[in-house]
């Protein structure tokens, strides 16, 4: 990808350096995303339990820890470790969202359905990009930007078109909460495949994952 964090170095030397630089946990996981695998990172809201009251402090806020701070920057892709520190020193505790329609889109389905679909895809030795499952019991599928405009002629020419799928599309204008970030004050995010070197700045085309997507989505829906 030639992605790297701060320099050349490796990530194992990255981490290290992080921890003697005294550098935040969070600091560190979003120069990950940014410098080794060539994501841009947005800092956003948090939600807390019971009542799950947003930190935008709206109250009638329509997606509450599940969007970006107002006014928030861009951390861009290749960010170093300093560039990050710098701007997210000024928003402590924010929710790490990457924003899709850039890098990447993603085709979100029931975790059930997903877990079943990683292990067929894996024995079909089809490619495969990360996968995230939040704690609302979703899991979600980094594939090749341009998924979620062409989604609807995809599952027309697969036949699923009318099939009613527990299964979406997130493209541009969309945000990922991203590992360890908590989701809409529900709990963690966390990955069911993580990112590679070899697939989190190539994820695979959408056809080539769908089928099996939709194939699980519809079986599951009439068992």
């Amino acid at each position: 990808m030639g992605f790297t964090i701060g320099g050349s170095r490796g990530t194992k030397e990255f981490r290290s350096g992080a921890r003697r630089r005294g550098r935040t946990s969070e600091c560190t996981a979003v120069a990950e995303y940014t410098g080794l695998w060539g994501w841009d990172v947005v800092p956003g809201a948090r939600a807390a339990g019971p009542a799950r009251d947003c930190s935008c402090g709206h109250t009638n806020c329509g997606a509450p820890g599940a969007h970006p701070l107002a006014l928030a920057p861009t951390v861009p892709a290749g960010a170093t470790l300093d560039d990050v520190t710098e701007t997210w020193s000024g928003y402590p505790g924010a929710a790490v969202l990457l924003p899709a329609g850039r890098s990447f889109d993603v085709i979100e389905v029931s975790e059930e359905a997903g877990r079943r679909a990683l292990v067929r895809l894996e024995r079909m030795g089809l490619p495969l990009g990360p996968v995230t499952a939040t704690p609302d019991g979703r899991a979600q599928f980094f594939v090749a930007p341009g998924a979620a405009a062409g989604l609807p002629q995809l599952l027309y020419r697969m036949g699923w078109d009318d099939a009613g799928l527990d299964l979406r599309a997130l493209g541009q204008g969309s945000y990922v909460t991203a590992p360890p970030s908590d989701f809409a004050g529900l709990g963690p995010v966390s990955w069911l495949r993580p990112p590679a070197l070899d697939s989190a700045g190539d994820p695979p085309q959408a056809r080539l994952l769908l089928g099996t997507l939709a194939y699980l989505c519809h079986r599951l829906r009439r068992a």
